[in-house]
């Protein structure tokens, strides 16, 4: 695998100004001493003159424009979902390495297409899970790597959150489209999708139901039931029609030895931190809650951390383009139950 070359400063452009790149651009801030953010890139001239007064970076109105004119070594893609894959692969293809958002695509033989290209180019493929580095979650984690659930029971996850029709009119028309943008479990949810499999473990069956009520084409409130391979039973329940504003991001570990729910708005809360046994680390929940307050977490500089020490050739990515297939592969699952209203098997096959 190819590494940078550049000892002191790793070069980074952007395409895709939007709502998230501010995260990417704070994050980029917060490790002045390490990247360098070259070049942005956007075809809305608001959003790209926003981008180039805050960072200073040459911007580019057309990607593949800036694709050949940069001279990063990163290319990070925070565009609409649908359109991460094409940009993807042509930026693996022209030599660069690549971070992009989350999803990774929104359907899976095209985050396949995405790590074979990045395979091919021997380039690296950063998918975006930062919210696994919330100080919550690492302690969640560490609790179910050390087993002191004993056997999980039953678990259980809820996104409460709230999207007006205001928000889905924004941005020329794309979100709220299955081509472009996926409906609450692919967008807004995806994170906690993701805590399915990080967390549990593989999942082996799905079955889901969805709906719609703004005017989208994509689901904003669904349900889904899931088995693990380890006997595990579990159910998700996703809405963004919550009245009046964000309500609840929440997962609950139910085991034979333990049980823990992190709640608040974004599973910034632990709420019950219960074992058969102590651990020295049980000390730091009260601490891990102050520590994770938005949304999105805190997580965007820690997770360049990681992208950083992997392109210095000091540490392995924490979740490459094969580690983002695996809850793009849950996605679409529970959106193949829903639509043919039936169980469905992992792994896929088609």
């Amino acid at each position: 695998m190819s590494q940078t070359t550049n000892p002191n400063k790793i070069k980074c452009a952007l395409v895709g100004c939007g709502r998230i790149a501010n995260n990417h651009f704070g994050a980029i801030e917060a490790h002045a001493d390490s990247l360098q953010l070259v070049d942005v890139c956007d075809n809305d001239p608001a959003n790209l003159q926003a981008a180039v007064a805050r960072t200073g970076a040459r911007g580019h109105a057309d990607y593949r424009d800036m694709l050949a004119q940069t001279d990063a070594e990163l290319i990070i893609i925070t565009t609409p979902s649908g359109l991460h894959p094409e940009q993807t692969v042509q930026a693996l293809e022209a030599g660069f390495h690549v971070m992009t958002e989350k999803p990774m695509a929104t359907r899976l033989h095209d985050g396949e297409r995405m790590v074979q290209a990045a395979d091919r180019a021997g380039k690296y493929l950063f998918v975006v899970k930062q919210n696994r580095l919330n100080a919550t979650l690492q302690l969640l984690k560490r609790a179910v790597s050390e087993k002191r659930f004993g056997r999980i029971h039953m678990v259980h996850l809820n996104v409460f959150w709230t999207r007006p029709q205001s928000y889905y009119d924004q941005g020329n028309g794309w979100r709220g489209t299955w081509e472009f943008d996926g409906g609450a479990f692919m967008n807004q949810a995806s994170h906690y999708v993701d805590l399915m499999e990080w967390l549990i473990g593989p999942v082996q069956d799905v079955q889901a139901m969805i709906s719609t009520h703004r005017d989208i084409e994509t689901e904003d409130t669904g349900v889904v039931n899931i088995r693990w391979r380890n006997g595990a039973l579990g159910s998700m329940a996703v809405t963004m029609c919550t009245y009046p504003k964000n309500l609840e991001g929440s997962i609950t570990i139910l085991g034979e030895t333990g049980t823990v729910r992190i709640g608040g708005v974004a599973v910034n809360e632990i709420q019950e931190w219960n074992f058969a046994d102590s651990r020295d680390y049980d000390e730091q929940v009260k601490a891990a809650n102050y520590e994770t307050t938005s949304v999105y977490g805190f997580g965007h500089p820690l997770y360049y951390q990681n992208v950083i020490d992997v392109l210095h050739g000091r540490a392995q990515p924490i979740t490459d383009g094969r580690e983002g297939l695996k809850s793009l592969e849950l996605l679409i699952a529970a959106y193949l139950a829903a639509r043919d209203n039936k169980t469905v098997s992992l792994p896929l096959i088609y």
